[in-house]
Order: structure tokens, then C-alpha cells, then sequence
């Protein structure tokens, strides 16, 4: 038997090999920082072997109860991951499984590769009407792209999505890739009737370093990027450093971060309840994405999610938190589960791409019943 990391985003410690019945492995932590938590290895040569997999450090991880009642997820293939037999005890993630092939996958999510991000890039670009500014280098050299669409009249709407800080939140791209098949789409009527009001302006990937590196949380010089948004530097966090300049150019009247929750089964969002600018128009603005929200996708749900901030309290080196603050302007924080959404569950495929892709296409619908009330 044979387990390998060396391509995008691959990553775990192997210890011992020799046992199919007890692989003993471990978690790397990101590059430059302690955060544990993302795997993602081919194990090769066990057909029809049964293997049990142990992650001996799993309690060690970041989020540790991140792993109770998760499943792993495998692929024979790369495009079609489905969730295999996993469990949590005496602090080891255990994962068994027997491939039915020499050849197979096994990942903390489903990931969504760098060539993925960059043919994204080309075919939002190929439909005539997406244009693609570099922002700025990463800290290892690689570009940052701004996605913009619509007409930039100074009356349009300005929507600001970004997408994985986080870069082992791969749910995050694939959201994205869903939004942009919708909104680049010139049959979709909810689509059309945006883009004559606004312009969006799209990060599909905040943090390629991190994502290529195979890191769960941090970028290549281990900076966290959503805890960067005050005092962003080029040296440590460029990405956050380049983007906020752009928003501060354009304004900003609708912000979504999009991210992944290791702990919560739910796609829930978190807002700006505890900044210093947080007022009644907010609250309402709130009040009516959320419910247009439940509308258009029944994997939305507003009863579980984080504890509120209380006023005052918001720290505001987060995203939502800061872009809010500084523009006044409705601000959430988009979380979907590793796990399965516990509102609508899947035991074949829990949470996964294809769920988010489609919880992509639905929040056009969500952005579409706001605009009118985002501004004053």
C-alpha cells in the first residue's frame, strides 16, 4: 500500500503503513500556523483490502467537535465524492472503508482545486459578461481575481461576495461556482433583472496560497485572513490588504462572506448585530434577506447559527463585521456545514459540492427581494 499528498491541496502525516487493519495517521497543520484539521491523501494498492484509518492527533484538530457524527468523504475519480463509514472515539477520527479499487481518495470535504478556480475564471469570463482585474499577488506570487459584473453605473447596487478565507472551506468555491452559473445565465429573469440595477463585484477565492498548500485556515504566511480586516499588510496578509482597497473604491451596499462551519450541521448566517453602526435599517434588511432566503432554498434556516454579539461587542477584524461597520450596509457571514445539513439530511452525500453549488443559485433570489430597501 502507498498514501500520497504531493498534488493540490493533498495533506496528512503518515505514521504506519504496514497494517491495512490499523493506518495510523495524523493531521499536518497548515504551513505556518498550528490550525489542524483539513486531510486529503490517494491511498493506493488496498483493493478490496479493508482499511481502518486512524487520525491519532484528531483531538489535537482545531475543532475537535468538528468530528462528532462527520463522515469522511472518497472518490475513485475526483468527481464523485460520496461519504464513507467514519467515526470519533478515545479522541481519533477512524475512517473505514474498502476500496473497491487500487486507487482512491479520501478527503475532509469535497475539494475544489486550483485548475477548478481557474477555469471557473475562464468560463465567467467566455460569457461576455464578467470582466477579470488582478488585484494584487499572494504572499507566494499568485494572482488575486476580481470578478465584475454588471454595467458599474454609478447608480447600480454594489454586491461584494467573497469567498474562502478559509481556504480547507472548499463549500465556499463551489457556492460560488453556482452563483456565477445563475447570474452569467442571460435566460435567467431573476439574473437579468439584477444586472440592469446592479453591479457585483465577486472574489471567488480569497486565499489561493492557502487553498493549493492544502491549509485549513490560514494563507501561506500563516495569517488568518478574517481576523486582517483592520490593519491588513502586504507583507502578511495582501489578499485582505488588495480587496478592501477595491471596496473602498467602489462602496459597498451588500457584503457576503462565504465560508464552511466544521461544528454546526446547518447553512445558517451570522450578521452585524454587535458593531458600533448596527441600527434599526439593518435590522430590518436582515429581516427580509433571511426570509427571502428561506424562500428560495429550504436548506436555509435562521434558527440555529452563532450567539448574537451584544452591542459594541463585534470584533471588527472580521469581514462582515468591518465592511459593515465602515459602509453601514447590510453584511452577512454565510456558513454551510462539513457535516450534513441537519434541517434537510442526505446519508448518501451529507453536505457537499453539488449542495452548494445550488444554495448558490438560490441566493440571487435572496439578493434580488433586498435590493430595493438597501438604501436609505
Amino acid at each position: 500500500m502507498k498514501i500520497s499528498t504531493q498534488f493540490d491541496a493533498g495533506s496528512v502525516v503518515v505514521h504506519d503503513l504496514s497494517n491495512p487493519d490499523h493506518i495510523r495517521l495524523a493531521l499536518r497543520p497548515d504551513n505556518a500556523s498550528e490550525f489542524a484539521q483539513w486531510f486529503y491523501f490517494r491511498l493506493q494498492g488496498a483493493a478490496y483490502t479493508r482499511c481502518t484509518m486512524h487520525f491519532e492527533n484528531a483531538a489535537q484538530s482545531a475543532y475537535p467537535n468538528g468530528w462528532e457524527d462527520y463522515q469522511a468523504v472518497a472518490s475513485y475519480d475526483r468527481q464523485n465524492w460520496f461519504r464513507v463509514p467514519s467515526r470519533y472515539e478515545n479522541g481519533e477520527l477512524i475512517i473505514e472503508h474498502t476500496p473497491l479499487a487500487n486507487s482512491i481518495y479520501y478527503a475532509y470535504f469535497e475539494p475544489y482545486s486550483h485548475e477548478q478556480h481557474l477555469n471557473l475564471l475562464g468560463e465567467a469570463q467566455g460569457s461576455g459578461l464578467c470582466q477579470i482585474d488582478d488585484l494584487g499577488s499572494t504572499v507566494q506570487g499568485r494572482d488575486l481575481n476580481l470578478l465584475t459584473i454588471g454595467s458599474q453605473a454609478e447608480s447600480d447596487w454594489k454586491i461584494w461576495i467573497i469567498a474562502r478565507q478559509h481556504p480547507g472551506e472548499t463549500m465556499a468555491e463551489w457556492f460560488i461556482e453556482g452563483l456565477l452559473a445563475r447570474l452569467l445565465d442571460p435566460q435567467d429573469p431573476t439574473a437579468r433583472a439584477l444586472l440592469d440595477c446592479a453591479t457585483f463585484y465577486v472574489v471567488p477565492n480569497m486565499n489561493p496560497d492557502g487553498s493549493v498548500l492544502g491549509n485549513l485556515r490560514t494563507n501561506a504566511a500563516g495569517a488568518n485572513l478574517n481576523r486582517e480586516w483592520v490593519n491588513p499588510t502586504l507583507e502578511r496578509s495582501p489578499e485582505v490588504y488588495y480587496v478592501r482597497e477595491k471596496m473602498h473604491e467602489t462602496g459597498v451596499d451588500l457584503f457576503l462572506d462565504i465560508h464552511g462551519d466544521e461544528g454546526l450541521p446547518y447553512v445558517f448566517v451570522a450578521g452585524t448585530e454587535g458593531v458600533p453602526n448596527y441600527n434599526e435599517r439593518i435590522a430590518m434588511l436582515e429581516d427580509v434577506f433571511k426570509d427571502a432566503f428561506q424562500a428560495a432554498s429550504p436548506d436555509f434556516q435562521d434558527e440555529y447559527g452563532y450567539p448574537k454579539d451584544a452591542a459594541g461587542q463585534a470584533n471588527l477584524t472580521l469581514a462582515t463585521n468591518y465592511v459593515g461597520n465602515e459602509f453601514n450596509c447590510l453584511a452577512f457571514t454565510l456558513e454551510m456545514p462539513f457535516k450534513d445539513n441537519a434541517a434537510l439530511p442526505d446519508d448518501d452525500f451529507g453536505w457537499n459540492g453539488q449542495r452548494s453549488l445550488r444554495l448558490g443559485e438560490s441566493i440571487l433570489s435572496a439578493i434580488w427581494a433586498t435590493c430595493p430597501y438597501l438604501r436609505d
